[in-house]
């Protein structure tokens, strides 16, 4: 007859777990729009893009995200966002899709 797990064995089995649905959605949240360079979202100017930013959910716990800091790079700008409710950090990727400057 099989032993019963022990309840720390139970533990570690649903923190590796968990650990590693953590890992999928962050690999999942750089395969959606704005998740990396290779696939930005496209805006009209760079004004929406705070509003777009801070209106996306967290892909972890699905809580608000702040926005840190916006870089600029050419016509490339990155949203470096953190999470307010579990602390991750993520960064937005966006193209403009107008060349008249803002």
């Amino acid at each position: 007859m099989a032993r019963k797990p022990r309840a720390r064995t139970e533990r570690r089995v649903d923190e590796r777990r968990a650990r590693q649905l953590v890992r999928d959605k962050q690999r999942l949240a750089l395969l959606e729009p704005g998740g990396s360079a290779e696939r930005p979202i496209d805006v009209p100017t760079s004004a929406v893009i705070p509003i777009r930013a801070r209106a996306t959910p967290c892909p972890l716990c699905s809580g608000s995200l702040r926005l840190d800091e916006e870089t600029a790079e050419q016509r490339l700008r990155t949203a470096h966002m953190t999470c307010v409710q579990c602390g991750t950090k993520r960064a937005l990727w966006y193209r403009l899709s107008s060349t008249d400057p803002n």
